[in-house]
């Protein structure tokens, strides 16, 4: 973007934490990078993009659909969903249903007795184990040979007792906790997100995707949506539910206004806080947080970031020095190279084109 029309729109519209996203056409930026993003988009350089919005400033500056879809095309964006965890157990701490994400998870869950590789151990595992995927329950998605894998996970019927009744992980591979950054070793799991639904849904009381209605959605004006549920009946919070890429957008730009959306608190900002703080590295150059990603984009210059990730490059991202936030949906599940795609954009073009 000119530098000078950046700083007209900086001035013309201060930072405030009650803003909220003008998506008016009006603030469309002709930029050649984005020019460049769209051309290659709609060849198939990279393949399967759904959509990309950038907003600004409060401000939608970029969006574009491809492959025959439109504004209100539902995205499965797979785990970018897992954070709706992180909001949801947020909210419930925010309003008292839970005291600290440094509760034991059994204080809230009832699975079926006796659990399988019993273990006093699994008796301190903590909501911050779960949405740091870094509980001692032997649980990697990454690992074929993993007995906590997701793909066991999905053929059977409860997926809580699938959880629990996991043994304890070694580190064979790794260092163990007290030798990893920030005391805690990460293995990505879909399981302990899952998880969290069951936690939070016994805590409020209240079947979890009532409590997000009324918590969440309804606040941002979130009505189009598909929810995906778990063979239980729980909120799946370990990835599928749908939702147009305009409303992904209003979440993440309530993360970036602390919390706040049309003059009432959504969620806290001190959780805010917390869930994009470090807890655990993800691999170099990436840390993670509650249920969110933490990496730095750009080319020349880099800028921290924090963001939802799914399978396909699905990227629902804030980068809060900018006051800026990006979605990128696609339909690459599977493909290898589509994290490195939606990177490439990030890297190439949506951030020299915006903050450059």
């Amino acid at each position: 973007m000119n530098k000078f029309i950046w700083l007209v729109l900086m001035i013309a519209v201060p930072i405030s934490l009650s803003a909220q996203l003008d998506f008016s056409e009006k603030n469309r930026i002709d930029h050649a990078l984005f020019k460049e993003m769209d051309k290659k988009i709609d060849n198939g350089d990279y393949e399967r993009i759904t959509s990309v919005l950038v907003a600004g400033q409060g401000k939608l500056v970029f969006e574009k659909y491809y492959n025959g879809t439109d504004v209100n095309t539902l995205r499965n964006t797979r785990s970018v969903t897992k954070t709706m965890a992180t909001i949801l157990t947020g909210i419930a701490i925010d309003k008292g249903y839970v005291k600290s994400e440094k509760e034991e998870i059994f204080k809230y869950l009832k699975p079926e007795l006796p659990i399988k590789n019993q273990d006093p151990r699994k008796q301190q595992i903590t909501i911050e184990d779960l949405l740091t995927m870094s509980s001692m329950l032997e649980c990697d998605d990454d690992n074929m040979f993993s007995r906590g894998n997701e793909e066991r996970m999905y053929i059977v019927e409860d997926w809580l007792q699938f959880f629990v009744d996991l043994p304890i992980r070694s580190f064979p591979f790794g260092p163990k906790p007290k030798d990893s950054p920030y005391g805690r070793a990460m293995s990505y799991c879909s399981a302990g997100a899952a998880t969290m639904a069951v936690v939070v849904e016994n805590a409020v009381e209240m079947p979890l995707d009532s409590f997000a209605i009324q918590n969440l959605f309804d606040p941002l004006n979130i009505k189009d949506y598909k929810l995906h549920y778990t063979p239980s009946g729980v909120l799946n919070t370990a990835g599928g539910s749908e939702y147009r890429s305009r409303d992904f957008l209003k979440i993440i730009q309530m993360f970036l206004q602390n919390g706040e959306w049309d003059g009432k608190q959504i969620l806290s900002k001190e959780w805010i806080q917390k869930a994009i703080t470090p807890k655990a590295n993800a691999r170099e150059g990436t840390d993670y947080g509650y249920l969110l990603w933490l990496k730095s984009f750009g080319s020349d210059k880099k800028y921290k970031s924090y963001y939802m990730s799914g399978s396909g490059g699905q990227k629902v991202l804030a980068i809060p020095e900018l006051e800026a936030v990006v979605i990128i949906t696609t339909t690459n599940y599977g493909n290898r190279k589509a994290h490195s795609y939606t990177n490439e954009l990030m890297n190439n073009y949506i951030v020299p084109a915006l903050f450059n």
